[in-house]
């Protein structure tokens, strides 16, 4: 009897060793999803506060239907916050890029990245990230 509780305590021990690991894992798989998703949508609100800016006339103080000239800081938006930090890239008068970079590290120990360019003539955003690589 004595060998048969002793099984029992090593089988358990296995098993809630594993759970533990398991758990873990989920843990990191969901925080670092949770910031690429809080990293797109830093980016989605420059893209959108950058569209309303190209839209507004010159006068108003807009682009005018250009981004030329646009900011983070002219739009009211701080590079870093809890989730990372973005970036605002002009191309030309009607393409920008925002890159988010997130706090989060990746298995292969890259910060979690999300870039979405903005095209206003097509009216078109193309996102991607360095999640899918991974």
């Amino acid at each position: 009897m004595g060998q048969t509780q002793i099984l029992m305590i090593i089988l358990a021990v296995i098993i809630i060793g594993i759970a533990v690991t398991v758990g873990i894992t989920q843990f990191g798989e969901s925080s670092l999803a949770a910031n690429r998703d809080a990293v797109a949508g830093d980016c989605q609100r420059v893209i959108a506060s950058a569209q309303q800016w190209y839209k507004k006339p010159t006068s108003l103080g807009g682009g005018g239907n250009a981004f030329t000239g646009v900011t983070l800081a002219g739009l009211g938006i701080s590079a870093n916050n809890a989730n990372g930090s973005v970036a605002l890239a002009v191309a030309d008068a009607t393409n920008i890029t925002c890159t988010g970079t997130g706090n989060e590290k990746t298995s292969a120990g890259n910060a979690v990245t999300v870039t979405m360019a903005f095209d206003a003539a097509a009216n078109t955003i193309t996102t991607t990230d360095n999640m899918a690589a991974e």
